[in-house]
């Protein structure tokens, strides 16, 4: 039984990015990567339409062991062999893989994401069954309510109360949840003297 994994969001803003691979997967990964502000370096002999217009540094070559020297995170896109040289190559380096689809070449996997008002919901089935990780990622997306930045704003605005009351960890959770459903309350409430107002 191999170990769980360990979830984390990553600071990737001004850091490399090696993506090995020059096809419509590698390019699939861009614009996320761009979005999180890394700096994006590409390594293939052939590249898409997509990766030639994007703002990446391009190597058209094969790639090279060394092309991993900096990297604080790789992706490699290829095929499997290349793939397996990539992973080597990073393991001997101490840097993450995501090798797409190729979960043997791995050692770090992407999962289904939703973003909304700034919170960030990943799924992952460990490169096992990204198609379910995809409709997990649809399905929580559906759950959110369409108010959900209501919800952001109060959680935000509780909690310089909670550090300045000192309020345990354990004891926050029920607090946000009460201001939670007080939101709908209010609403209620406005609603309701609305209709009396008129």
């Amino acid at each position: 039984m191999s170990a769980d994994l360990f979830p984390v969001f990553l600071k990737l803003s001004g850091r490399r990015v090696l993506v090995v691979g020059g096809g419509p997967v590698a390019t699939s990964k861009i614009d996320a990567l761009a979005a999180a502000g890394a700096d994006i370096t590409v390594v293939a002999p052939v590249m898409t339409a997509g990766i030639n217009t994007s703002r990446v540094t391009r190597l058209y070559r094969d790639f090279m062991a060394d092309d991993v020297d900096g990297a604080w995170l790789v992706v490699a896109a290829a095929t499997p062999s290349v793939n397996r040289e990539v992973a080597r190559a990073a393991e001997a380096r101490g840097v993450f893989v995501n090798a797409v689809d190729d979960p043997p070449n791995a050692t770090a996997y992407l999962g289904g994401v939703v973003r909304r008002a700034g919170v960030t919901l990943a799924i992952s089935t460990s490169g096992q069954a990204p198609a379910l990780a995809g409709l997990l990622r649809e399905a929580l997306d559906a759950l959110l309510p369409a108010d959900f930045e209501r919800w952001v704003a109060e959680a935000r605005a509780i909690r310089p109360r909670w550090i300045a009351r000192r309020v345990p960890m354990g004891d926050r959770r029920p607090e946000l949840l009460r201001a939670l459903n007080g939101l709908y309350a209010r609403r209620l409430w406005q609603t309701f003297a609305g209709e009396v107002w008129l």
